[in-house]
């Protein structure tokens, strides 16, 4: 059971707390003198602070956030991997889920002093124009991003009764990401001098991030708590396959030959996701971006590597 302190220690309830982005949140909300209560998967462990519950269930997700009473909370649990085989989980958690944290903290005598919702910039799809802010329209091209715009939309008809921000962090990566992720997977390799490396679709560029980048961003919103807005997170600058190759190259200090295994090539996969910052920037002032390549020596020098 979580017990929420009756001190005046302001609260933080991070949904996803045990995941990849969830922990590095907590690590900047603790920072800023949050006391930190999580929900986590129910095979994850959980302790004193943190729950295993299941979004979907919704009265035992009601009583878990009448037990914490957040003033701040940041929803980050999600199926997050684009390639999940099982669509039908993915708009459960992804939308049904998200609908019923929202019913819980409105339900709450005191309503948080701020919502973040964590959506993704895959809703653009194949957008038109080459760097995409907040204003370019959203044309999803697969079920993970369909999930994330229909969360949007169905957020709005909660914001009249709370202070929801959504974030739309573009690809971002670091020390503890799963390793069915496309840069974890590079490094990963790389990690265990293997000579040749089977990739999918090699010509698509991504705007990566450092994941303490994104946790920092997404604190930072928390604190200035701009209700009802929308903002990309991201770095700015769109990376090619072939440039992670080469940093990681320089990295290790040898080369990798890449082949392209079919069954791995997305037919609908996004070709150029590159994000501008300039409003979030212009929210929370400027962000320090970590370089790619020091976030891939960081996860090269660190992450524990794994299986193939």
């Amino acid at each position: 059971m979580i017990v929420a302190s009756r001190s005046e220690v302001p609260r933080a309830l991070v949904t996803g707390l045990g995941g990849f982005t969830g922990r590095y949140l907590a690590r900047e909300l603790e920072s800023a003198g949050y006391q930190i209560f999580g929900t986590v998967h129910g095979s994850e462990p959980s302790g004193r602070d943190m729950l295993a519950v299941d979004l979907c269930d919704r009265e035992e997700l009601r009583r878990v956030v009448a037990e914490v009473r957040p003033h701040v909370v940041a929803h980050l649990a999600a199926i997050s991997f684009v390639a999940h085989g099982d669509a039908e989980a993915i708009y459960r958690t992804n939308v049904l889920g998200t609908r019923n944290l929202l019913e819980a903290l409105a339900g709450l005598d005191q309503s948080p002093r701020a919502v973040l919702l964590a959506s993704s910039a895959n809703i653009y799809g194949n957008a038109a124009v080459e760097v995409i802010d907040e204003s370019v329209s959203p044309s999803p091209a697969n079920d993970y991003a369909v999930s994330k715009l229909a969360m949007e939309y169905m957020a709005h008809l909660w914001m009249e009764r709370l202070p929801i921000v959504i974030a739309r962090p573009f690809n971002y990566t670091g020390v503890g990401q799963g390793a069915q992720f496309l840069l974890p997977k590079i490094v990963g390799h790389f990690q265990r001098g293997e000579r040749v490396i089977e990739l999918g679709n090699i010509d698509v560029e991504r705007d990566f991030s450092d994941v303490r980048m994104v946790a920092c961003a997404y604190a930072a919103l928390l604190a200035k708590a701009p209700a009802g807005d929308v903002f990309n997170v991201c770095s700015g600058k769109a990376y090619s396959l072939k440039d992670v190759l080469a940093m990681m190259a320089e990295i290790a200090g040898y080369e990798i030959e890449v082949r392209v295994n079919p069954t791995f090539v997305r037919a609908n996969d996004v070709k150029r996701l590159q994000g501008s910052a300039r409003k979030l920037e212009a929210c929370i002032g400027g962000i320090e971006c970590i370089p790619l390549s020091e976030t891939l020596a960081w996860m090269y020098h660190h992450a524990v590597p794994s299986g193939a």
